[in-house]
């Protein structure tokens, strides 16, 4: 009995852990509102106002006139558009494949060998990622010119002539795409070696006992294990490759007979040369849900329960 009037004589914490909540909600809101106020501003407000301006025949020079869906209607029908799409896909075949079997190949060699070749490796493979595209655009110019570049110095050692790399279709694609890796591999390796260093080294001791070979360890345990660095290399690098605009703007301008316009490449171009924008934003705003549905198809496709523990 004592017990129960003591009880009843406590004051109720439930209006202090009440307030409580309210407290700690109104600092987490405030730790937030920094953020907030900049994804509104730079990214929320600016996508509403393109989609807004994307219905109108837009001009820095006169007065804009609202044609409803007339600006997507002409970006659908517009053969161009859709050739830069389906360039851009090939240019992701191109591209990423190569850049994920070499990071893995790489990293899988950085964390093999001992700390101080392991560092000199990560510092090597690292640089091109600090260089500027435009440098590097220049730089690989010069290696593919037709009269002094290196690879036709390299190719006419075998006994092959000179090729027009950047001035031929059948080869300016795939030009650009030797850089686009070149300039990717540093960050996309160094996060590969922080997943290769996360895996447990006991899985590794147990399949050696079991006498498993090095394919049937990367197979059974290295992929499985990364699998979530993985899937984000191949959605960035999907995104990063169909997206690619400093390359074909430097080295060829989107030439030769639009071999290399890409789709952002596209877009530029249509929008220096158009006085009304509404054709580009809308093109752009179609770009953004291709790229979207391409993405969440990958995860739909990749992704798995295991997948996202």
């Amino acid at each position: 009995m004592s017990a129960l009037r003591e009880a009843a004589a406590a004051p109720d914490a439930r209006p202090v852990r009440s307030s409580a909540r309210r407290r700690d909600s109104l600092m987490a809101y405030i730790m937030l509102a920094p953020v907030l106020v900049l994804l509104g501003t730079f990214v929320v407000w600016p996508a509403i106002q393109a989609i807004y301006l994307s219905f109108f025949d837009w001009s820095f020079y006169t007065p804009s006139q609202f044609v409803g869906v007339k600006n997507y209607a002409d970006v659908l029908g517009d053969d161009r558009f859709w050739q830069a799409i389906g360039r851009g896909l090939v240019f992701v075949v191109m591209t990423v494949p190569v850049s994920l079997v070499l990071s893995f190949l790489i990293a899988s060699l950085a964390v093999s060998v001992s700390r101080r070749v392991s560092t000199l490796l990560k510092i090597s493979i690292y640089i091109p990622s600090v260089i500027s595209g435009v440098i590097a655009s220049i730089t690989f110019v010069m290696i593919y010119d037709y009269s002094g570049g290196i690879l036709n110095a390299l190719i006419n050692v075998v006994g092959l002539p000179n090729q027009a790399w950047l001035g031929d279709p059948r080869w300016a694609l795939g030009a650009i795409a030797l850089p686009a890796v070149w300039l990717g591999l540093g960050i996309s390796t160094l996060i590969m070696i922080a997943a290769l260093l996360d895996v447990p080294q006991s899985f590794y001791e147990a399949a050696e006992l079991e006498g498993a070979s090095w394919w049937q360890r990367t197979r059974y345990i290295t992929v499985p294990q990364i699998k979530n660095v993985l899937l984000f290399l191949l959605v960035t690098g999907f995104v990063a490759s169909i997206q690619q605009y400093e390359l074909p703007l430097v080295m060829t301008a989107g030439g030769p007979q639009h071999a290399t316009e890409l789709p952002n490449l596209f877009i530029f171009n249509h929008f220096r040369k158009d006085t009304y924008v509404g054709y580009s934003i809308a093109a752009a705003m179609l770009l953004f849900a291709v790229l979207g549905s391409i993405s969440s198809v990958i995860f739909r496709i990749v992704n798995s329960e295991k997948l996202v523990d």
